[in-house]
């Protein structure tokens, strides 16, 4: 049995190949059975622990045990908030083939999740990425979106302290477009083709009344009901939502409020990314639609990833 560290994972698992491994398996496969598990500290609601289990019958189980401590970032020496592990498991017997350091699993998974959705809704000439948020993920989100999306020539980076907005706009030198962090959300917001949001938000950012026609929202973070990332005039304006999974879709406050609040209902989520990658969905109608995604993320996601980077060494 092998183990992955975050080195590793970050060196084989390059965006190019990893979304066009998630694209083939949400177009030639299924669903498989999956089970959650979220426990919250007793002692510090704001801490999960997380246990995800995804079974490809007669192929891969992957179980990924992971921890999310927003607190870690202000810890001495500061530690990633979002740690783990995510183990293989050969389906047909049982027994383990690899384990993967489950941060950096998790963060190639969820940025290219949000990149291939991208890729489907996102208009072709989109030219200047917004995201929202400076930590651990945001810097994979650049790089995954700019993979896709060879048209993106700006990309701007917000963050409420803005001193971390820009050490992140300065280490992304590597990256095929201009970085550089703006310190008003109100005068970004406008200027963006597509917006990512990966930030821990209990209150809207993204204010949907400041979105040109056309703008893709790619929300990522707000996995709890009571977060939020978009105010509803995203939501209002959008009309629908589509998800990389209807599993616990409602589960994040970017759906479940604006279904709370009647702008639309469970049956405008139109489309996951097996419909989507399949073409049972044809996704973006328009240029001047605004499409909303919401990246909830799921343990058949990690088994995707995890079983990619097992066959990329075989």
């Amino acid at each position: 049995m092998r183990h992955y560290d975050a080195q590793q994972i970050d060196s084989l698992l390059d965006y190019a190949g990893l979304i066009e491994a998630l694209r083939a398996a949400h177009l030639n496969g299924t669903m498989p059975q999956m089970s959650t598990t979220v426990l919250s500290d007793s002692g510090n609601d704001a801490n999960k622990f997380v246990s995800l289990i995804a079974w490809a019958s007669g192929e891969v189980i992957a179980v990924k045990l992971v921890g999310v401590f927003p607190g870690n970032t202000a810890l001495s020496p500061p530690q990633p908030s979002v740690q783990g592990l995510v183990a293989l498991i050969d389906a047909r017997t049982g027994a383990p083939i690899a384990t993967c350091d489950g941060a950096a699993l998790t963060f190639r998974k969820t940025a290219a999740d949000s990149a291939l959705g991208a890729d489907i809704l996102a208009r072709k000439d989109a030219a200047t990425l917004l995201v929202l948020g400076a930590g651990g993920l945001a810097p994979h989100v650049i790089e995954a979106h700019t993979s896709v999306r060879p048209s993106i020539q700006n990309v701007l980076i917000w963050n409420r302290d803005p001193a971390r907005a820009r050490a992140l706009a300065a280490r992304m030198s590597h990256v095929p477009a201009a970085v550089q962090h703006v310190s008003s959300l109100e005068e970004a917001l406008p200027q963006a083709d597509i917006v990512s949001c990966v930030t821990m938000a209990t209150e809207p950012l993204v204010r949907g009344a400041l979105l040109k026609p056309g703008t893709h929202v790619d929300l990522i973070g707000a996995y709890m009901p009571d977060m939020r990332e978009a105010d509803d005039d995203v939501a209002r304006r959008a009309g629908r939502i589509f998800v990389d999974t209807y599993a616990n879709a409602e589960g994040s406050g970017d759906v479940a409020g604006p279904i709370r609040a009647g702008i639309f209902t469970r049956e405008d989520i139109v489309a996951d990314l097996f419909e989507l990658c399949s073409g049972r969905h044809a996704g973006r109608e328009n240029v001047e639609q605004i499409t909303m995604y919401k990246n909830v993320g799921g343990g058949h996601l990690d088994m995707f990833t995890a079983r990619h980077l097992i066959n990329s060494q075989l």
